[in-house]
Order: C-alpha cells, then structure tokens, then sequence
C-alpha cells in the first residue's frame, strides 16, 4: 500500500510498491509552479499520486522530470497532457524505440524468450496492468543534455545527467534549498545484461559526481529516503567492493575475504549480492 509523505516544507512524494515496481514518485512545490520527478509506472499511478497531492492542497504539476527511459518511471506520461515533460535526449531516444512495441501477454513474452526484455519487467507489467494494457508512450516535450536549473519560485531544482550501470541516460534531481538529491534508479546495478553487474569504472566516476552535490536527504526509487550518513555508508561501501574487485582481479572468493577483513563481521545478503555483481561486471580493464 502506497503512503504520502513529505520532507521539509517544499517536497512530497509516495513510497513504491514491489509487486508492480511502482517507483517512487516526487513533487516539488515552489511559489509559481509545481515539478513532478517522474510519471510513474501506468496513469493509474500518476493518477493516484496527484489526487492524494489534491487532498492535501497541492497543486497539479507544470512540469514533469524524467530519469530515466524504463517503463516504471514514463508509462503514467500518457496521464499528464497538460504537464511539460523534460527529460535527457537519450532518455527521448530510447524512449522512442518503445513506441513500436505491442505489450500485450504474448508480446512481451516473446521479447523474453528473445531476450529483449526481462522475466522481472514482463511480471511486473502484467500486474500493473489487469485489467487493460492501453500503454502509450509519450515522448518528452523538452530535452537537454548535461544540466537544466529550473526556478520554481523560491526553490530551484537542478536536473543533472549523471548515467550510471543502471540507465546511461539517468539524472538526478537535486532540490537545492532543500537539500534533497532524488537519485532515481541511477544507483542500482544493470538488470538488462545476461548478468546483473556494476562495472568498477561506471561506478567510481558516478559516485563522484553524486558526492558533489551538497544533500542531505537522498531518494532511491525502490527503496526509501535515506539520510546523508545512510547515502555515505551505500557510497563507501560500493567504492570498497569495486576496489577489491580491481585489486583481486574478479576473483569472488578473494573479493569477500578481503571485505570480511575490512569490515571485520561476517558479510550481509547485500554485501554479498553486490559483491557477485562486480564479478559478473568485471573486465578486466
């Protein structure tokens, strides 16, 4: 079950649901206008969203951000034709190689057998969608490539492309006088390879570029808000694991008792799962 929350006096957002991979939802309300990041995973779930945000005296947004071209995150678009959509140009061009696609149950099953899409995705749609699937997609209104600041009103949201193993073309949001840092999916490892993996270079330069921003909340979009303390520990620990995976050249094993050393505990499922990841992305380079 979905629930609305808020973090400071500008930002709302509703907490995911798993058996749908409905994502995290934000808005983020300033003086003259209103920005939603991202538009959910069907109109059913931006609808809901902006109709909680009703309830509470929040007005319907002006603008829509998107992180990213997967279909959890720019399926609900379709729910919004009075919104202005902003997203990255390639987050536009993959976005366009969708709209040719039937998601109907046998379509989207041949795509898995293909290995066009994932056995996670195509379950994920079929229970969002029960009852009908008229999926359209809606291309962005605006694109950028690197960075766009947008001036709500006495709060500005920059929009920043920062790629990632996940998406190459996932931004983030950082809602500056807030200090809040919307992360998107931009974190999580690629689920579409043959393997799940994180690459050691892909993950170093992004974490780079998301310790520069100054934030104090940070918003994953499958998980929860976490706090600065919680993103640095995340931060640290997938720094410490791609390390490893460099200095003992793929090999799990020696990657785990290296870790076990350094954190001088026995490993979490997490650990341990992030650690395979580095190995299935592992190079060699």
């Amino acid at each position: 079950m979905h629930s609305i929350n808020k973090i400071g006096k500008r930002f709302w957002y509703i907490t995911p649901i798993s058996e749908t991979d409905r994502p995290i939802l934000g808005m983020v309300v300033g003086d003259n206008k209103t920005l939603m990041i991202d538009a959910g995973n069907s109109e059913d779930h931006a609808r809901y969203f902006l109709n909680e945000l009703f309830q509470r005296e929040v007005p319907n947004p002006d603008m829509v951000v998107l992180t990213h071209w997967h279909w959890d995150h720019i399926f609900g678009l379709s729910a919004l034709p009075n919104t202005v959509s902003v997203a990255s140009k390639e987050t536009k061009m993959e976005m366009e190689k969708l709209i040719p696609l039937s998601w109907s149950d046998e379509a989207i099953d041949a795509r898995v057998k293909e290995g066009t899409e994932i056995e996670f995705c195509a379950k994920a749609i079929k229970n969002e969608y029960t009852d009908h699937r008229d999926i359209k997609i809606v291309l962005p209104d605006l694109t950028f490539e690197k960075r766009v600041e947008i001036d709500l009103g006495g709060i500005t949201c920059i929009v920043q492309h920062v790629g990632g193993d996940h998406a190459s073309d996932s931004v983030v949001v950082y809602v500056e006088e807030e200090k809040i840092l919307f992360l998107g999916d931009c974190i999580y490892p690629d689920i579409f390879s043959e393997k799940e993996n994180y690459t050691i270079k892909q993950t170093l330069r992004l974490l780079d570029e998301l310790e520069v921003f100054d934030a104090d909340t940070y918003i994953l979009s499958h998980q929860k808000a976490i706090s600065k303390e919680e993103f640095k520990q995340e931060a640290a620990m997938l720094r410490t694991i791609a390390n490893y995976t460099d200095m003992c050249g793929g090999a799990e094993q020696k990657i785990v008792d290296e870790y076990a050393k350094h954190v001088k505990r026995e490993l979490t499922e997490d650990e341990r799962l992030t650690i395979t990841d580095f190995v299935n992305g592992y190079s060699g380079t």
